[in-house]
């Protein structure tokens, strides 16, 4: 696995603290450009879209399925070889699992008309309508489901790309078909492929997913075993808060009630993230109050009608290696007619063994740190995955909190694990320092951390 390390040692530097405004770029475009275009992928007639940084592989016709996400030549989602370039009509007797990325419905089951039975039916893998709005420094797709008698649901979602960051946006909406009111919640549902990347037969033993756990939950453990085996090694809510889940090839699902806006993929084997954001609603009702979902595939727990354990196994003997993390919207009721939408992001970035968190501008693979040095300079440290191109500017600030000034101190991008470790002037006798991403247009994207200065002696 390739690291990128971005270091400088800023020895000869005056303390010139204005030099970020001064040449923060503020009036000039940030550029870039995307593309749609039609390709084939796998055997599959499909849709790309595509920027410098990643490109999205759209095959409308298997229920609108976002298949592909491939981010500096990475490839993020789980594609089943079994159905590589395959379509079955809609079935309400089996599923068809081709892989990637599409939306549901919950609640799930067979209970009655107010839970969806799932399977290939309309929704799942009919034929979606493919429209394109925009090209250019946008790119938009738009893609429609057919109506489904069943639920009385219709789907629209609709894909962004920008042309100058590898963040990807969501719009989708769930239309009320019928003449009665319907509640629904609507689910995406992406699956990561966890297979070894060097070796396809073995599975990923360094993949991971992390999302805040709710310090409120409604769980007993914070999080909820739904299936699969409660006792495990592999889920553990940290002590700086994280539910993390490191995939282990078993078949399991976890609910959480996580209220914070996002989870995480990391597989650190290969040094890739993925953070998918969405927008918690206090006030609303949550279905099983989960708002995340983490679902990890493999042999199935089940008993034969003697009350005998045994392992299940796939159609053709072995479960595939992938898992699926799954965003809810709340439930929501819909009078006839009426729509509903539900917004999500995602942000494919670099990343490491360690993990320590998400903020607006990126992950934290090891935490932001600043020393102050005997000759006095600050030494500034930390590694980190951004979410767009731009640089780190660090901004000073006294012991009473007023602003001693800015700097400048690297310029990053999201292809690159971005590691910082410089030295820089200390003038204004600062006591705490916030480190920033500035993107290219000069656009504060939010702060990577902010902490003390530390002293030698350990005192602030």
């Amino acid at each position: 696995m390739s690291r990128f390390a971005i270091c400088f040692t800023f020895s000869a530097m005056t303390a010139n603290l204005a030099f970020a405004q001064a040449t923060g770029g503020k009036n000039s475009a940030a550029g870039g450009s995307c593309q749609i275009e039609s390709v084939d992928y796998k055997g599959w007639h499909a849709q790309q879209l595509s920027n410098a940084w990643v490109k999205l592989i759209v095959v409308p016709q298997n229920g609108g399925r976002l298949m592909q996400v491939i981010f500096a030549g990475h490839p993020y989602l789980f594609v089943n070889p079994q159905y590589e370039g395959k379509y079955f009509p809609p079935s309400q007797e089996k599923w068809f699992n081709y892989g990637g990325d599409k939306l549901w419905l919950l609640p799930e089951g067979n209970d009655d008309e107010k839970h969806w039975v799932g399977n290939s039916d309309l929704l799942d893998d009919g034929a979606y309508s493919f429209q394109v709005h925009s090209a250019g420094q946008r790119c938009e797709i738009g893609l429609s489901s057919p109506a489904d008698p069943h639920t009385g649901i219709q789907f629209l979602r609709t894909i962004r790309l920008e042309g100058d960051s590898p963040r990807i946006h969501f719009h989708a909406l769930m239309k009320n078909i019928t003449g009665h009111a319907i509640e629904w919640s609507m689910q995406s549902v992406s699956q990561y492929d966890t297979a070894d990347p060097n070796q396809r037969s073995r599975q990923n033993r360094d993949f991971w997913t992390f999302t805040p756990a709710n310090p409120s939950s409604g769980y007993l453990n914070r999080y909820y075993v739904r299936s699969g085996p409660a006792e495990s090694h592999s889920a553990s809510v940290r002590d700086d808060g994280l539910f993390a889940l490191r995939y282990a090839y078993i078949g399991r699902e976890l609910w959480l009630d996580s209220r914070d806006g996002w989870l995480a993929v990391v597989d650190a084997s290969s040094g890739y993230a993925m953070v998918e954001r969405f927008l918690y609603q206090e006030t609303k009702s949550y279905p099983g109050k989960a708002s995340v979902i983490f679902y990890t595939n493999g042999p199935e727990l089940r008993w034969d009608a003697e009350g005998m354990p045994s392992l299940s196994s796939g159609e053709d003997g072995k479960e595939p290696y992938y898992l699926e993390a799954e965003l809810n919207s709340p439930l929501i009721r819909l009078l006839p007619e009426e729509t509903y939408s539900f917004d999500t992001e995602w942000f494919p970035t670099r990343a490491g063994s360690e993990f320590h968190g998400v903020t607006e501008a990126g992950v934290i693979v090891n935490p932001f740190r600043a020393m102050a040095l005997e000759n006095g300079k600050v030494r500034l440290s930390g590694s980190f995955g951004v979410f767009f191109s731009g640089r780190l500017v660090a901004h000073l600030y006294d012991q009473h909190g007023a602003a001693v000034g800015a700097m400048p101190v690297a310029e990053v991008e999201p292809a690159d694990l971005a590691s910082l470790s410089i030295e820089m002037p200390a003038e204004g006798k600062p006591a705490r320092v916030s480190l920033h991403l500035e993107d290219k247009s000069g656009l504060d994207r939010g702060a990577l951390g902010e902490v003390r200065i530390e002293t030698i002696s350990g005192k602030h």
